[in-house]
């Protein structure tokens, strides 16, 4: 898992925002977090709705996430459970699906419950880049 330094400003330069990546698959993470990291974000990671309940739970971690991406299928706690948690507990931290097992039913579910974007595996950089910027777009115009 990835370490992350209090605040928002890591090295003396700012950061930005703190994006949490939830997927069972090492190598999307691992895309991802690298994708996110040399746009500017920093990342955490899960690999399951159970370590992301620890994680976002856990230090400062809850008073610092700007954005949840999170897989579908996943051991333990899945993505469903995952995001119903974080809708409930975290209504302002913005949630994007990444999903390798599209579902046409599903995403208009979730988009109506306000995911904010339901992207496909494997996801372009650009897509995923812009994905999260909208998402950002939308956690800094959410009421308190």
């Amino acid at each position: 898992m990835s370490e992350f330094k209090s605040g928002f400003f890591v090295g003396g330069e700012s950061t930005n925002g703190r994006v949490l990546v939830v997927d069972d698959e090492p190598d999307i993470r691992k895309v991802v977090r690298m994708t996110l990291q040399k746009a500017g974000y920093d990342v955490l990671e899960a690999e399951n709705g159970e370590k992301a309940i620890e994680v976002i739970n856990s230090g400062e971690n809850r008073l610092l996430l700007d954005v949840m991406i999170c897989d579908i299928r996943m051991p333990k706690v899945n993505g469903i459970e995952a995001i119903a948690y974080f809708r409930e507990n975290y209504p302002r931290v913005p949630l994007i699906v990444l999903t390798g097992f599209p579902d046409t039913d599903m995403a208009t579910s979730l988009l109506r419950q306000g995911v904010v974007d339901y992207l496909v595996k494997p996801v372009e950089g650009e897509i995923l880049k812009a994905a999260v910027g909208r998402a950002m777009e939308r956690r800094e115009l959410a009421p308190l």
